[in-house]
């Protein structure tokens, strides 16, 4: 096996979206600062309510899929599709937005903790146009690996542990996303193949980890994106606190990129067209 280094490391630069809730955006936080195929991964996290509390109102997406993942606190998702979904601990909503899709995620807690993630997957020009979809996936539809030293949380994709094959919770797609929150113990390692034709990127959100392979341990910064080098396995491994870490891969769509906003297409015409769309409310026709 061909193990994984360090290629870059994209801290998360505090910000807010929204109406106001306050992130970490790593991937995204300019144009130029991507991972074919991610294109934003956010991190908001508190325990005082004026950093949640004015949550996502209704916006409109188009072109790409938005997955959020919540660690801690309670969200409620609406859209024009007539689609609800309660986002709780431990669960996810998978959200495609294709030619077009209005959503809002509002908070319903006005108290306590409220952590999670928020990743853009861009879809290729082919897919781009599909009609929108949304799935809620609550925490007992998501499988928990264990292995000697920790538990793994597959959200999406397909991952060998300790010699066996696991599906995710959502599988298949252009870009084959694999999402997995790692969690191990302290002072635990584990090592996990990755299929070389995806691109790759390690976040560290609790305790202390580091990046190990034949040149020696990386250290992990937290609450940054950590990109990964080319090759077919990931060795990852926990300080005395112990560590969660996302594992996070796609397969590279090799397509222009041209955002506005909350839209994500190949060209400068389609994103034209897309504005026209919206005023003329034609976004989700």
């Amino acid at each position: 096996m061909t193990e994984r280094t360090l290629r870059q490391v994209i801290p998360g630069t505090e910000t807010s979206d929204g109406a106001g809730v306050r992130i970490k955006r790593s991937l995204g936080q300019q144009q130029n600062v991507r991972l074919d195929p991610f294109l934003m991964l956010d991190e908001f996290g508190s325990d005082q309510p004026q950093d949640y509390m004015a949550g996502f109102p209704s916006h409109p997406h188009r072109g790409f899929e938005t997955v959020t993942y919540m660690i801690e606190g309670h969200m409620l998702h609406e859209d024009h599709l007539g689609n609800q979904g309660n986002l709780k601990n431990g669960g996810v909503q998978w959200m495609t937005a294709g030619r077009g899709i209005v959503h809002s995620e509002m908070p319903q807690q006005e108290s306590g903790q409220m952590r999670g993630f928020l990743l853009w997957l861009n879809l290729p020009a082919a897919d781009k146009m599909k009609p929108a979809g949304y799935r809620d996936i609550q925490p007992d539809e998501i499988p928990a690996i264990t292995f000697d030293g920790g538990v793994i949380k597959l959200v999406a994709g397909e991952l060998t542990v300790d010699g066996q094959i696991h599906q995710g919770a959502v599988t298949g797609g252009s870009t084959r996303p694999l999402y997995a929150d790692i969690h191990l113990e302290p002072g635990q390692e584990t090592l996990l193949p990755i299929d070389p034709e995806l691109e790759g990127l390690l976040y560290l959100y609790a305790g202390e980890a580091s990046l190990h392979s034949a040149t020696g341990p990386q250290p992990l910064k937290r609450s940054a994106a950590s990109i990964l080098s080319e090759g077919d396995s990931v060795r990852v491994g926990a300080g005395k606190n112990g560590a969660r870490v996302l594992l996070i891969a796609g397969k590279p769509i090799g397509e222009p990129v041209v955002q506005y906003g909350p839209f994500v297409m190949n060209s400068r015409e389609e994103i034209e067209q897309t504005l026209r769309d919206y005023r003329d409310g034609r976004l989700t026709a």
